[in-house]
């Protein structure tokens, strides 16, 4: 797994670089749809970062627990109100095993894509899957990667554009790796921020979780479980532990 680019700098501003993500139009339909898989829990988060979804989900009465990788990020939760109900452990979520079972696995915001072969995506299932009660899910959120709306010969593509953002991502076709950069203007200054990813199709995660035992259960293009279509830009997809 390429080393984690989330460092204290970052971890202290997530909420302020990535506003939308804290929108309740965006965040109370993905933990009203992550406790309705998890019943009464407890569940697992793959990357669990500052908290965003699991503090949240926790204070729905259901026990939480987290894997994660940056120091810093783990910081930032430890200091959000309510971070008390919520376990983490330091490690690669490919590889890391808590000692117990849940009723719900889950990695969000392309939290998938940030390890960057395909070996270590197939662990990272495994490990879900290792995880998981007889019956339990496994829930990705991922986005599509947009290779149709790159013209011959490009390999950039801008998704983000504002006044104090702007964020690009570059394709490498052959290698199936992108790698997204970011520009901002925080407090004054110009602050670049660029990680690697290695994306997928659905198709390809339907296959990683077929070799860890895992069955389809659902596919969504958003919280509100719209259905997938050949035009969706995302995808919510659930797995589900038959044995």
């Amino acid at each position: 797994m390429a080393e984690t680019g989330f460092d204290d700098w970052i971890a202290s501003r997530y909420a302020r670089l990535w506003p939308e993500l804290y929108d309740a139009a965006v965040l109370d339909p993905t933990v009203e749809l992550l406790a309705d898989l998890a019943g009464s829990g407890p569940v697992l988060e793959f990357g669990v970062g500052t908290g965003r979804v699991a503090v949240p989900l926790s204070q729905r009465g259901i026990r939480v627990h987290g894997i994660e990788r940056s120091p810093a990020m783990a910081a930032e939760l430890g200091q959000s109100a309510g971070a008390q109900h919520v376990g983490v452990t330091m490690g690669d979520f490919a590889t890391t095993n808590v000692g117990q079972t849940f009723s719900l696995v889950y990695l969000l915001r392309n939290t998938i894509t940030n390890l960057t072969t395909q070996a270590e995506q197939v662990d990272a299932f495994g490990n879900a899957a290792a995880h998981l009660q007889p019956g339990g899910c496994f829930l990705i959120e991922n986005y599509i990667p947009a290779l149709q709306r790159l013209p011959p010969g490009e390999t950039r593509r801008v998704f983000a554009a504002t006044a104090d953002h702007i964020g690009f991502e570059e394709y490498d076709l052959a290698a199936q790796i992108a790698v997204s950069h970011h520009h901002w203007a925080i407090d004054g200054e110009l602050t670049s921020f660029s990680s690697v990813h290695r994306y997928l199709w659905p198709s390809e995660l339907d296959l990683m979780a077929c070799l860890a035992g895992l069955t389809l259960r659902a596919r969504w293009s958003d919280w509100h479980r719209a259905p997938f279509t050949s035009d969706s830009q995302a995808h919510i997809s659930v797995w589900t532990k038959t044995v």
